[in-house]
């Protein structure tokens, strides 16, 4: 069996940090499908994607959670956090990149290669060896250099089996102030319910809950409270019809959703800001939505430090951005052949940091890399 990655409290808080990043990374690229969709257009999709995106807000705040009971400092404006699109999430094979697209069958083909279930043929196979010359993100130990994981679901099962080992042989693992966990309170939305962690019982079951919820791993299409997995909803929309109980994964018999492919702002895919003309009108509304999503991330940050009251007006202003993302893509970018333009998520350093909670602060942005 392959020896564990996780020894001491210190692993543990790395691989809580790449998992608070796993997290977050899904989010740019499914608000970008979510709102290149036309006004009062694919409703169905629409709602599937943003449920996805709240609920991944919920995967954010369980992984905090779990951080802050080990005494970690969740921080999502340290530099890096918000990887270079497109990128590489093994999720498995390494089979594809994570885009900003506008919504498409290749945009729900990549989501349904995220979530897919994947347990590893054995434990052995749990890690498996990085391409030579790929830099994968995300799924990467942070601890065995060069090795990544079989899929999402494994990287959680290492957390979760790391926990124990560092509990049984550290009595104080749990160390965190309980004054910083998020609790129910301070969150909710259809699907689950936030988990306060104090110790090693409920840090297991925030962390099987997030791979439940995603993939449907262990709990097969449905998690405990009977909602369909990320990858099941998102299967919905290549299969065209919705899953009734007792259905077969490959044929749901519910009712037709009704889908326009056409009904879309054809944006270019991950754009740059570099693709935008110079002290364009464009550029600049570009340049504020990023400064407004590091200020997001900082509002974030400050809710999982102490100000968990913060946690549903960021909810709130995940949403807010709508004006920023339609300024962009109702917009075409000259020189694009007719493509729209769109957010590059290209945070800046300083945007929304707070010195208090980002001690990386002032450092320029880069690619995430484990």
């Amino acid at each position: 069996m392959t020896p564990s990655t996780i020894e001491k409290r210190d692993d543990l808080i790395s691989y809580l940090d790449a998992a608070l990043a796993l997290e977050h990374a899904t989010i740019p690229t499914y608000l970008t499908a979510y709102y290149s969709i036309r006004s009062t257009t694919n409703s169905d999709a629409a709602h599937i994607i943003r449920v996805a995106a709240v609920e991944e807000m919920l995967h954010l705040t369980l992984v905090a959670n779990v951080l802050n009971a080990i005494g970690g400092k969740p921080d999502l404006t340290r530099p890096g956090f918000v990887p270079s699109y497109p990128a590489y999430l093994p999720d498995g094979e390494d089979d594809f990149t994570v885009d900003l697209r506008p919504f498409s069958p290749e945009a729900v083909e990549t989501f349904c290669k995220i979530e897919r279930p994947g347990s590893a043929p054995s434990a052995d196979a749990r890690l498996v060896k990085t391409p030579e010359g790929q830099t994968p993100l995300l799924v990467s130990s942070p601890t065995a250099e060069g090795m990544r994981f079989y899929s999402i679901g494994e990287f959680y099962d290492e957390i979760i089996e790391g926990l124990e080992e560092v509990s049984a042989g550290d009595p104080s693992l749990f160390c965190g102030d309980p004054a910083l966990q998020v609790g129910r309170e301070f969150f909710y939305s259809g699907g689950g319910e936030v988990i306060v962690v104090t110790d090693l019982d409920s840090a297991q079951r925030a962390l099987r809950f997030i791979a439940a919820q995603g993939e449907g791993l262990d709990s097969g299409m449905y998690d405990e409270e009977g909602e369909l997995a990320h990858y099941y909803r998102f299967r919905q929309l290549q299969l065209g019809r919705y899953y009734e109980v007792g259905d077969r994964p490959d044929a749901p018999s519910g009712p037709a959703l009704s889908i326009s492919w056409d009904d879309v702002y054809p944006v270019k895919v991950s754009p740059r800001l570099a693709d935008y003309p110079a002290g364009s009108e464009l550029a600049r509304v570009a340049r504020d939505f990023n400064a407004d999503y590091g200020a997001f991330l900082a509002l974030l940050t400050r809710a999982f430090n102490g100000q968990p009251g913060l946690l549903q007006e960021a909810v709130c202003d995940m949403f807010r951005l709508r004006d920023g993302f339609n300024r962009l893509v109702c917009n075409p970018l000259p020189g694009s052949g007719g493509l729209h333009a769109a957010p590059t998520f290209e945070i800046p350093a300083t945007a929304g940091s707070d010195p208090q909670t980002s001690p990386g602060a002032g450092e320029t942005a880069r690619a995430v890399t484990r």
